[in-house]
C-alpha cells in the first residue's frame, strides 16, 4: 500500500466515527451554545435599552450594529495571520477568558450611569471573535474529516437558526425583568462557560512550516504573503468584489429593520423580534433542503441564486406595509440564508490552502464587513433625509449587482486539494 493509500485508507476510518461522537466537534458546539445564548441577550437587550436611552434615536441605534461589525472590518486580517501562526486551542480560550473579563468593567461604567459603554462591551467582544473563529476553523481543518464538513456545517446553521428563533425573545424577556446589568452579565458568565468547556479540546498540534529551513517571517511578511494569495486568486479575487456589493446592501436592513417595523408595519419595536424569529424559522427549514441542493449546484450559482432571492425580498420587505406579507419575505430569505453560508465557506475552504485558511478568511471577512459597517453609519443619517423605500431598493440593487459579479466564475472548477496553495 502507498503513502497515498495509507491516507486514504485513514480518512476513511477516521470517517466512519459518526460527528456527533467527535469529541472536538462536541466541544465547539456546546461552546457555541454558550456563547450565542450571551450574545443573543446582551445584543437585544442593548438594543432595547438604547431606544429607551435615546427615545428611539436611529443614529444611537445604527452605532450599535457598527459596534458589533466594524471590528470585523478593523480586526478580521489581523486575527487572521495571527490564527495561522498561534496554537488554535489556547487562543481561543484566552479569547473567552477576556470577553469575561470585559465585563466587569462594563458593569462599573453602568453603576456610574455611563450608558454608552454598552457600545464597547459590543465592540470588545466582537474583536476577541476576529481572533478566535479563524482560530476555530482551523481546528475543524485538523478534526473533522472532510467528507463531514458540510454536515458539519448545516448543524451549526441550524444551531443559529435555532437561536435567532428564541434569542430575542430570550434577550427581551431577561433585559424586561431584570434590566441591562443582569443582560450584560450573562453575556460575562456565558463566555466564562465556554472557556471552560474549550479545555476539553484536544491539545493543540505544533505548528509546522511549509520549509521548515526557512527562517521565521515576521506577522508583515505574512499578511502580505496572504494578500498576494488572494489577490492571485481569480475567484477569490471576485469574491471580494462581491462580499463587498452584499456588505454595502446587506448594512442597510441590518440597522434599520427597526424602522421597518414601527413605520412601514405600525408596530412597537418589540415586534420585531417575532420578524427574527419567524426568519430563524425560514433558516431551520432551509436547512433542512439544503444538502439535497448543494449536491446539485456548485457554490457558486448557489451563492448567486441565494443573493439574487435576498435582492428581491429586500425591496419587498422595504415596500411592504401588510404584515402577514413582510412576515412571508422574511420566512422565504431565511430558508435562502444556509445557502449563503455554507456556499461561502465551502468556496472558502475548496479555493484556500491549508496554510492561508487564516489570512483567506481574514481578507474576504472584512470586505463584507467593511462595507456594510459604511453602510450600517451611512443607514442613520440617511433615513433622516431619505424614505424607507428609496434606500431598501438600493439595497436591492446592490445586492443584484453582487450576483451579477459571480456571473463570471460559473463555469470555473475548484482545484483539486493538493493543488489549492498553488493556483485557485
Amino acid at each position: 500500500m502507498n503513502t497515498n493509500q495509507a491516507a486514504g485508507a485513514a480518512a476513511g476510518a477516521t470517517a466512519q466515527t459518526p460527528l456527533l461522537r467527535n469529541r472536538f466537534f462536541q466541544t465547539i458546539l456546546m461552546s457555541n451554545i454558550m456563547l450565542q445564548i450571551g450574545i443573543w441577550v446582551r445584543n437585544f437587550a442593548i438594543l432595547l435599552y438604547v431606544t429607551d436611552q435615546t427615545n428611539n434615536d436611529p443614529i444611537a441605534v445604527s452605532l450599535i450594529s457598527v459596534a458589533e461589525f466594524s471590528p470585523i472590518f478593523l480586526f478580521a486580517f489581523i486575527g487572521g495571520t495571527f490564527a495561522d501562526r498561534w496554537l488554535p486551542k489556547r487562543t481561543m480560550i484566552w479569547c473567552d477568558l477576556m470577553s469575561a473579563a470585559s465585563v466587569v468593567l462594563v458593569l462599573v461604567a453602568l453603576v456610574y450611569e455611563s450608558w454608552a459603554a454598552v457600545y464597547f462591551a459590543t465592540f470588545l467582544s466582537a474583536t476577541l471573535s476576529q481572533f478566535s473563529a479563524p482560530s476555530s476553523m482551523k481546528l475543524f481543518k485538523q478534526h473533522v474529516p472532510q467528507e463531514q464538513l458540510q454536515s458539519a456545517m448545516g448543524i451549526f446553521q441550524t444551531l443559529m437558526a435555532v437561536f435567532l428563533i428564541a434569542g430575542p425573545s430570550v434577550g427581551t424577556i431577561v433585559y424586561q425583568n431584570f434590566g441591562i446589568h443582569v443582560s450584560i452579565g450573562v453575556m460575562g458568565v456565558a463566555s466564562f462557560l465556554s472557556a471552560l468547556i474549550l479545555f476539553r479540546l484536544p491539545q493543540d498540534k505544533a505548528i509546522t512550516r511549509r520549509d521548515p529551513e526557512a527562517k521565521p517571517t515576521s506577522v508583515m511578511t505574512e499578511m502580505k504573503e496572504g494578500l498576494r494569495y488572494v489577490w492571485g486568486s481569480r475567484v477569490l479575487r471576485t469574491m471580494c468584489i462581491t462580499f463587498a456589493l452584499a456588505g454595502l446592501s446587506g448594512g442597510i436592513a441590518q440597522t434599520l429593520g427597526l424602522f421597518v417595523v414601527t413605520e412601514r408595519l405600525g408596530q412597537p419595536k418589540e415586534f420585531l423580534q417575532y420578524v427574527l424569529m419567524i426568519s430563524g424559522i425560514g433558516m431551520l427549514i432551509g436547512g433542512a433542503f439544503i444538502t439535497v441542493v448543494s449536491k446539485k449546484m456548485s457554490p457558486v450559482k448557489m451563492l448567486a441564486l441565494a443573493l439574487g432571492v435576498s435582492a428581491v425580498g429586500t425591496v419587498g420587505v422595504g415596500y411592504s406595509m401588510n404584515v402577514p406579507f413582510t412576515l412571508s419575505l422574511q420566512l422565504i430569505m431565511g430558508m435562502i440564508f444556509p445557502m449563503v453560508h455554507i456556499s461561502i465557506n465551502t468556496i472558502m475552504l475548496k479555493w484556500s490552502a491549508p496554510e492561508f485558511i487564516g489570512r483567506v478568511s481574514g481578507t474576504l471577512g472584512p470586505m463584507y464587513m467593511g462595507a456594510m459597517v459604511l453602510m450600517m453609519a451611512l443607514a442613520g443619517p440617511l433615513k433622516t433625509i431619505l424614505p424607507l423605500t428609496t434606500i431598501y431598493t438600493l439595497s436591492g440593487l446592490l445586492m443584484l449587482a453582487g450576483v451579477l459579479s459571480l456571473v463570471p466564475l460559473f463555469k470555473r472548477q475548484a482545484p483539486e486539494p493538493a493543488a489549492t496553495s498553488i493556483s485557485a
